[in-house]
């Protein structure tokens, strides 16, 4: 019960190298979400009301996506940002830069995917009222994703919840770096092989926490907006 003990000391001492971490790996994953959310949205949106040749093989592809291998992305965006890559001059492989361009190709797919789903069953409610409006592509778009809201929060939580969890890419294109690239998974990994377990184990502690609370606040959403509409 030792370890546990220390770990419970580091998290209620307020441990500046334990939290400094957490803050991290918040504000990389923080970013990631709002840049997905501003990719995958409007791509989810348009897929959903767009009717065209490839469409289905297009949403098959986005679908699959969702289950993209982290450590396949990780490699690709080292790839991309290395010194001998295409983006190699902007000299930002190894910050949490990399680390929020891999999160964000990893969760771009786990919100657009259900928001095409999502626009697309409104699109069958509400074509009528939209169509006799004479409502544009582009305010379609814009009520529906609105319609949609609280159903979307979900996606974002769960695009989060990833995000958070990941260890594989951010560990390739961040490198692990104290002080500097080191999340939460990615020091879990790196203490326990140390044998240093109460930080491991705090840290742990945390982030079971933030995915508990995620998944929390995605039922309740989710049960508020169904009580709101009735």
């Amino acid at each position: 019960m030792s370890d546990e003990f220390s770990a419970l000391q580091l998290i209620l001492n307020g441990d500046a190298a334990l939290f400094a971490i957490v803050r991290l790996s918040l504000a990389v994953s923080l970013s990631a979400v709002v840049l997905a959310a501003v990719i995958g949205m409007p791509l989810g949106a348009l897929l959903g009301l767009s009717r065209f040749r490839g469409r289905s093989l297009m949403v098959v592809l986005l679908n699959s996506l969702m289950g993209l291998p982290p450590v396949v992305v990780g490699l690709a965006v080292y790839l991309l940002l290395s010194r001998s890559g295409p983006l190699g001059a902007f000299g930002i492989l190894f910050t949490p830069t990399a680390m929020v361009i891999a999160q964000t190709i990893l969760i771009v797919p786990i919100i657009a995917a259900p928001t095409r789903q999502t626009v697309e069953d409104l699109w069958v409610e509400y074509r009528d009222e939209l169509t006799a409006m004479d409502v544009g592509p582009a305010g379609r778009m814009a009520t529906l994703l609105w319609d949609a809201r609280f159903s979307l929060v979900t996606a974002l939580l769960a695009g989060f919840g990833r995000a958070a969890a990941e260890v594989g890419a951010v560990m390739i294109v961040g490198g692990n770096i104290d002080g500097f690239t080191r999340t939460m998974t990615t020091a879990v990994a790196l203490e326990t092989s140390k044998g240093n377990l109460p930080l491991a184990l705090g840290l742990g502690l945390i982030l079971v926490t933030i995915v508990i609370a995620i998944n929390a606040a995605a039922w309740g959403t989710r049960t508020w907006s169904e009580r709101q509409v009735g």
